[in-house]
């Protein structure tokens, strides 16, 4: 990982359970505890913090090198001594444990990979409609995306607890993964072909991109299809968990009839 890839990256809400000080993120790496972020004071080189970048790496966490007025600004304690660590609110699945899900129910795999979805509320709304409409699991990026925080689980009404979410270093190489496991994609996008003329039946995986810039080009050109969404009205898009919900929806609708 490149320290100029994210030095002085991130200005967002940081949303979490953070653990600050030394030796309480040094700890809480070795013990185990799924860690989503590190935000480590610019220019510390010290024993304790060569240790915790260590920890990081050898665990691929994102590390943001920050000034001393940011991590002020994300600390609760006042004590930060120069490192804050955002835990995940729940732990994170691995792939193959939503595969084995879906053959446990003797069920074609049904999940969904979400390509940069930021936005916290969206994450849990997506989870929820997840289990509702009876998916195996959802997929998410290591970076550039809202992880597993307590907005996310509250906004899941409790789905989190049953849906299970894997985090991975590369969407499009876990699609290809998943296609030599016989599953095949569809990502939504305005420019596809209307959901209604698609089969969406079978082992499939719905692929939904960020909130701003859609499905990436490289994770588009890895699915097998690309589905529209009818639009009637005036304006040109839906939000991403609305999205998600109408062509989840349109998966369901179509095993129910080819299972009669």
């Amino acid at each position: 990982m490149a320290f100029e890839e994210i030095k002085n990256h991130e200005e967002e809400k940081v949303d979490g359970n953070k653990i600050e000080g030394r030796n309480a993120v040094l700890e809480a790496f070795r013990s185990g505890k799924t860690i989503d972020k590190v935000y480590i004071l610019d220019g510390c080189q010290d024993g304790p913090i060569r240790s915790i970048v260590r920890e990081a790496r050898k665990h691929d966490t994102i590390m943001n090198f920050v000034e001393k007025d940011r991590l002020d600004q994300i600390s609760e304690t006042g004590h930060h001594q120069g490192v804050i660590a955002v835990s995940a609110a729940y732990k994170y699945a691995e792939v193959e444990d939503i595969l084995k899900i879906a053959e446990n129910k003797n069920e074609a795999p049904f999940i969904f990979i979400l390509d940069g979805i930021e936005d916290p509320h969206n994450l849990g709304a997506i989870i929820r409609t997840a289990n509702l409409a009876g998916a195996h699991g959802v997929i998410i990026p290591k970076r550039r995306a809202v992880g597993l925080t307590a907005t996310v689980a509250k906004t899941s009404a409790g789905a989190i607890n049953y849906t299970p979410v894997a985090k991975v270093t590369n969407i499009s190489k876990t699609i290809k993964e998943l296609k030599e496991k016989g599953m095949w994609f569809v990502c939504a996008d305005m420019g596809g072909e209307s959901m209604y003329k698609l089969d969406l039946t079978g082992p499939i995986g719905l692929v939904i991109g960020n909130e701003g810039e859609g499905v990436s080009k490289l994770v588009k050109e890895n699915c097998d299809f690309v589905a529209s969404i009818p639009m009637k009205g005036d304006i040109d898009s839906l939000n991403a968990s609305v999205a998600t919900g109408v062509l989840a929806y349109e998966i369901v609708r179509q095993r129910i009839v080819k299972a009669k």
